[in-house]
């Protein structure tokens, strides 16, 4: 059973990011003729996964976890805390290694930015089931706000530009953004239905054992028909110091505070075990965004995502097998 769980997550992650650039360079080299272009076939796999697939999950998960300790209010904070320690441990990084401010700014995205939507959620349920998923739409309330907020604004510094115009307008745009407003509202809706004491249908377990795994495989091909490899080579010193951040300091410093919040001791652990896995993903895709837009060095951030999503190999394996064993 453990291995198969481990042996399901290889296979759905290799699985979509190796679809997704097949299609890419078939696409690409006139083999293959697309209904559509691949940004557009991109974005819709991204919006159906976001705006109908997850949704679903998150509904059918939240309605039967179950919430004792008011503790866990603070499971966001916690998801927030290591978002941010995560780019303040790139930039400490990226001094050390005397980068420039491209460069810098390049590492500061892949230090910050983390995969928890599809990787993370994907490992959650796999490694804990619907209860797992079900407390990761909680642990990434903030996400998207930092990013935002402030993610974008330091990487457009390090891009030479010292204003920070646009900011306050993206945070007010995050209040009108659907992708946001879906998920919000289905987290909200599954709380609802928990706290209503309507038993939620038998059937609904069977969707949610596809929808989950549907909903990260199709991110994972978007991901895929995007991806470029480039100087991966070039970039290894950097990629080293982003993968320390990802998968040693930060799961250190998210795990001290949890279990210093009392995570350990709520559910058998499992708050404590979902911090574990999420603050252990790899770089996001959306941490090559800034660098591509703000002119950083974009072959920096393309190294760190691929080194540390090769990775994954030898981190889930340690994942799976820590969290059976507390």
């Amino acid at each position: 059973m453990i291995v198969a769980r481990l042996l399901t997550s290889f296979a759905v992650i290799l699985a979509g990011l190796a679809l997704g650039y097949a299609v890419q360079v078939l696409a690409t080299r006139g083999l293959i003729r697309l209904p559509v272009p691949l940004d557009a076939l991109r974005r819709g796999l991204q919006r159906g996964a976001l705006l109908f697939v997850n949704p679903v999950a998150i509904v059918g998960a939240t309605w039967i976890v179950t919430i004792r300790d008011p503790a866990l209010a603070a499971l966001p904070l916690v998801g927030l805390f290591a978002i941010v320690s995560g780019g303040v441990l790139a930039l400490g990084a990226a001094r050390l290694l005397r980068l420039p401010p491209k460069k810098t700014g390049a590492l500061f995205c892949c230090g910050s930015f983390t995969n928890i939507g599809s990787i993370g959620a994907l490992v959650c349920y796999l490694y804990l089931g619907e209860p797992g998923f079900a407390l990761v739409p909680i642990y990434k309330i903030f996400e998207e706000l930092s990013y935002y907020s402030t993610g974008f604004p330091i990487a457009k510094h390090y891009s030479g530009s010292i204003t920070s115009e646009g900011r306050w307008d993206r945070v007010k745009g995050l209040v009108r953004d659907p992708l946001i407003l879906v998920s919000v509202s289905a987290l909200l809706l599954g709380g609802a239905l928990n706290a209503s004491g309507l038993e939620r249908p038998a059937v609904y377990g069977n969707v949610n054992a596809v929808f989950i795994p549907l909903g990260a495989f199709m991110l994972l091909i978007s991901v895929g028909l995007a991806l470029r490899f480039r100087r991966v080579g070039d970039y290894l010193r950097e990629a080293a110091a982003v993968a320390a951040i990802k998968f040693a300091a930060v799961p250190a410093l998210a795990c001290s505070l949890a279990f210093a919040l009392g995570f350990g001791s709520i559910d058998g652990g499992l708050p404590l075990k979902v911090v574990l896995i999420l603050s252990s993903m790899p770089v996001a895709f959306n941490a090559l965004i800034p660098p591509s837009i703000y002119d950083l060095d974009l072959d920096l951030a393309n190294s760190c995502w691929f080194v540390t999503t090769a990775l994954l190999a030898l981190v889930l394996p340690v994942l799976l097998f820590a969290v059976q064993s507390f």
